[in-house]
């Protein structure tokens, strides 16, 4: 065998896409599988993308090298799409920042965190948070700090805690509304209230991760920190791709816009790992109207709007109003264990039981879910909302007998 590096073995595998494996698995072998556990919506992207994508399949230059940071007529085209989302100027957008486009969302947030950590930073996480970031920052040599919330305030995180977690050695703060996994999104006020914090914290730089900023299925919508104070920009980095508002997440396109400075930093690594995205998929994208994705989409919260409601309505018939909490946005729900009656067989023994409640529920009920201990909450799991209604229903009057088994 190989010796490998310390560096790679200290970083665990991604435990979503083991557990998308293995429900796909079970599925082949024609056992009944409820696969709760996906981050991707099941349908194909809008026919205009794909209709694009066919053209360019006759011109040479779709299969050759894109410019490293992306087309710049694409990276134009992003900016000008957030800056219109956000309501924010695009002439500052285009005079003091710039986009980099790279394969996925994750990389854009991979590359930032290379772009900005010195060893022993520390970067505060939000938990839940998205099982990567732990990983991408223990890569780069920096320290997560993690800042706790819980089901009785929707996972929203409190300042008081934010504030305590404060050290000279903080240089990031990863913000991630609508959030994977609890499908939240921070209220306005909250993101007033971030504004001021970061007032009292001038050397702070925020990585806002905005991928499903597109997919609130309640109103009100998302709004961002930095549209209450523009000034802000100036050391933030935001994340998008076109992987969930495209329904396009194997074509692997996310972008970030960040400073000048930063985005050319994060060009560098890319230049000398990965090179750019796609050619084919960039090129495809340049005459997509992006601002068409709000009628694409409007059948799909449509659909997460109902398979909300029934998960709200599945629990309180249940007697399980109190493990529930409103969702609003993205695909996800997490669900706590430690309030349903089933929890009693294993709150005997402390610590974490969220893997080996998730493999009972597979084992019993053929329902895959996603353990919440790589997303920062113990005895939890994320089920996601996409699937169709009926099997959605079936699964969760399922679940709904396992939460209320005490034996």
């Amino acid at each position: 065998m190989m010796l490998l590096s310390s560096r790679v073995k200290g970083i665990q595998d991604s435990i979503t896409m083991k557990l998308n494996e293995k429900a796909i698995a079970l599925g082949e072998e024609g056992k009944p599988v409820y696969n709760l556990s996906g981050g991707q919506l099941p349908i194909k992207p809008p026919a205009e993308f794909m209709e694009k994508i066919h053209h360019e399949l006759n011109f040479l230059k779709s299969y050759q090298y894109a410019p490293v940071a992306g087309f710049p007529v694409l990276r134009k085209k992003f900016m000008k799409h957030i800056a219109t989302q956000r309501k924010i100027s695009l002439e500052l957008l285009e005079s003091e920042f710039d986009c980099i486009i790279s394969n996925g969302s994750k990389h854009s947030i991979y590359n930032s965190l290379g772009a900005l950590l010195d060893p022993g930073d520390e970067v505060v996480l939000f938990a839940p948070y998205w099982v990567s970031y732990p990983e991408m920052i223990k890569f780069w040599g920096g320290q997560a700090v993690v800042i706790r919330s819980n089901v009785y305030d929707a996972f929203v995180p409190a300042f008081e805690d934010l504030e305590r977690a404060m050290t000279p050695r903080t240089k990031v703060i990863i913000l991630n509304s609508p959030n994977n996994p609890s499908g939240v999104h921070y209220s306005d006020k909250w993101m007033k209230e971030f504004v001021e914090f970061l007032h009292r914290h001038p050397d702070v730089i925020v990585i806002s991760d905005e991928v499903y900023s597109e997919l609130n299925y309640f109103d009100p919508a998302p709004t961002y920190f930095y549209q209450h104070d523009q000034e802000l920009l100036k050391r933030t980095v935001i994340v998008h791709s076109i992987s969930k508002s495209l329904a396009s997440t194997g074509l692997r396109v996310g972008y970030a816009i960040a400073p000048k400075n930063a985005v050319t930093a994060m060009s560098r690594i890319q230049g000398q790992t990965t090179s750019g995205a796609s050619s084919l998929i960039q090129r495809s994208l340049i005459d997509v109207d992006l601002l068409a994705t709000e009628h694409f989409l409007t059948p799909v919260k449509t659909h997460l709007r109902k398979n909300a409601s029934l998960l709200r309505e599945k629990f309180r018939e249940g007697n399980l109003s109190h493990c529930w909490y409103q969702s609003l946005s993205a695909f996800y729900f997490l669900l706590d264990f430690s309030r349903a009656p089933m929890f009693e067989r294993f709150s005997q023994i402390e610590g974490d039981h969220s893997v080996a409640i998730t493999e009972e529920i597979l084992q019993m009920e053929g329902i895959v879910m996603v353990p919440g201990t790589d997303f920062g909450v113990p005895n939890s799991a994320r089920l996601t909302l996409t699937i169709e209604e009926v099997p959605f229903a079936e699964a969760i009057s399922k679940l709904v007998k396992y939460l209320n088994r005490s034996k």
